[in-house]
């Protein structure tokens, strides 16, 4: 009889504490992220691209020179008049399989300026001065988005990796680009900020077929729902 009486309390006791048992509510899933862009961008290997194609020689950059680069022949002085290094941009990312604690493919398309270009040539055999206004990418990737995100209000974060494709318009000239970026932040509910970095081919046609590259250095306000 002590022994029923026993196992009956002991019952009676662990039930309520089974029943207690937490479960930590899940985040979200978001499947949309809009965001606004505010770019730093700068130039890289800019003598080899676009001042050699440009003038069809060898160039080097000067030091203590009116002029900051000119042809290893020292025929043709070279002088960047403008590169507009802020930008801002649009973008926008799809995660068809929904982005909330672990690793998802995402696709992301953007609208971004592009750096106002002006180059005086002066000396034998120069070029025409170049320009390259009004410039506008059209860029659209696809890549990996790892998230940690945490339910409601909580502080979340998020990584990405992507590679894509983009077509440039400007005043006067089309071309096309291709483009791999990266990058990360923070997230409190619906609202985060990121930071990325896009290593960006872009390719034309006129005056001669020429190149450049930009690095645009991008911060990130966003909404994803």
């Amino acid at each position: 009889m002590r022994f029923l009486v026993a196992t009956i309390l002991t019952l009676a006791c662990a039930a309520p504490a089974a029943a207690q048992v937490y479960t930590p509510p899940k985040p979200r899933s978001q499947f949309v992220t809009i965001s606004i862009d505010f770019m730093n961008t700068e130039p890289l290997h800019f003598a080899e691209h676009p001042l050699e194609d440009l003038v069809g020689r060898e160039v080097a950059s000067t030091q203590n020179e009116e002029f900051e680069y000119q042809t290893r022949d020292q025929q043709i002085r070279i002088d960047v008049l403008e590169f507009r290094k802020r930008n801002r941009g649009l973008s926008a990312a799809v995660y068809p399989f929904g982005l909330s604690v672990g690793t998802t493919f995402g696709i992301r398309g953007s609208i971004e300026q592009m750096p106002t270009i002006r180059i005086h040539f002066d000396g034998a055999g120069a070029p025409d001065d170049y320009s390259f206004t009004g410039g506008v990418a059209y860029d659209i990737g696809g890549g990996l988005f790892v998230a940690d995100l945490s339910p409601g209000w909580g502080l979340g974060s998020q990584a990405f990796v992507i590679g894509g494709i983009g077509k440039i318009n400007a005043d006067g000239r089309d071309g096309s680009r291709t483009f791999v970026e990266g990058g990360g932040g923070l997230s409190v509910g619906p609202f985060g900020v990121q930071i990325a970095v896009k290593f960006a081919w872009n390719r034309l046609d006129d005056p001669v077929e020429h190149s450049f590259l930009t690095v645009p250095i991008t911060l990130r306000g966003t909404v994803s729902f």
